[in-house]
């Protein structure tokens, strides 16, 4: 097919690899703008982007496409379908009703559930044992479109966000390239959401990453992966002005005495921590200008006592 791809993080780059490996004809390529990275802060093409320009495919960074000059752009490609993964702008109906086929979206959860900017976070914070890919035919509402194929894997009861962004990516990117096909042998038919079943997966705020230890500990463990390797989870000590970051977390059972946020256990080898329900058992950290650590060789360095109580988020 004759497509526009409009992405711009890894998760998209992986779709865009596999379309342009499948022998599709990538008559343009939209992402978001440079943006400055690394010490130099220099400016630098989003992982989309630089695809496209290995490829030498045509480029078009519009900073919104409510503007008439870029839906001209885009209509003036002749597209057979836009494919769409983590664009992150709007698209507008007239956009949406450019393509022949319309508009396609690979969206990282088996919708309804977890529609919205953080469905791999959010499907790991609130326990789900398995999520998906959906290919899903765009409308003008918020991951509302009818679905056209979709595929569940199984959630790691460890596993990060990071390490479930990378495995939804590689699905997404094999789905989309499947979805094509049928769509092209007239074997794909779409079939509305229901109803029932419909959650939202609002944007990470930084502001969530400090721990709160009142919270039961499984549900702490879960945010702690989730939020690996963004935004990380933090750790604060009273009186001490740089947090620590927690990587990897366990719940194990705890004392109903001990206040939330008390070090329970801190020997050669683990760190428990008191939580609303449970407790915390510590497993990788940082400390500030360090590099993540396992929990003794962290202690080694940073030495914490028990009895020592972490900050809750109200006292940092």
């Amino acid at each position: 097919m004759r497509l526009i791809f409009a992405g711009t993080p890894v998760f998209a780059e992986r779709a865009l690899a596999a379309l342009i490996a499948a022998g599709h004809e990538i008559a343009l390529v939209l992402t978001r703008a440079d943006q400055p990275a690394g010490r130099g802060q220099r400016l630098q093409a989003s992982p989309v982007g630089q695809r496209a320009q290995a490829h030498g495919l045509p480029l078009f960074q519009p900073r919104t496409l409510r503007d008439p000059e870029a839906q001209a752009r885009l209509a003036a490609v002749g597209a057979d379908a836009m494919v769409v993964a983590a664009y992150g702008l709007i698209l507008p109906a007239q956009v949406l009703r450019t393509p022949r086929l319309g508009c396609l979206n690979i969206h990282a959860s088996l919708l309804p559930r977890w529609r919205g900017a953080a469905p791999i976070q959010r499907a790991i914070e609130a326990g789900d044992v398995e999520t998906g890919i959906t290919i899903m035919q765009m409308d003008e509402g918020l991951d509302t479109g009818p679905m056209l194929l979709a595929r569940a894997i199984p959630i790691g009861a460890e596993e990060s966000g990071g390490a479930l962004h990378d495995r939804l990516a590689a699905l997404g990117a094999e789905l989309i390239v499947e979805a094509l096909q049928r769509m092209e042998q007239g074997a794909l038919h779409a079939q509305p959401q229901p109803d029932d079943g419909v959650t939202y997966a609002t944007k990470i705020d930084k502001a969530e990453s400090q721990l709160d230890w009142r919270l039961p500990a499984a549900r702490l463990a879960d945010r702690v992966r989730a939020f690996d390797p963004f935004p990380g989870t933090l750790l604060r000590l009273p009186g001490v002005a740089a947090p620590l970051k927690l990587w990897r977390a366990r719940a194990v059972p705890g004392r109903e005495d001990a206040p939330p946020g008390t070090v329970l256990v801190a020997d050669a080898d683990a760190l428990v921590v008191a939580c609303g329900a449970g407790a915390l058992s510590l497993l990788e950290l940082q400390k500030p200008g360090g590099r993540r650590l396992p929990v003794a060789e962290f202690l080694r360095g940073f030495p914490l006592a028990e009895g020592v109580r972490f900050a809750l988020p109200e006292d940092a």
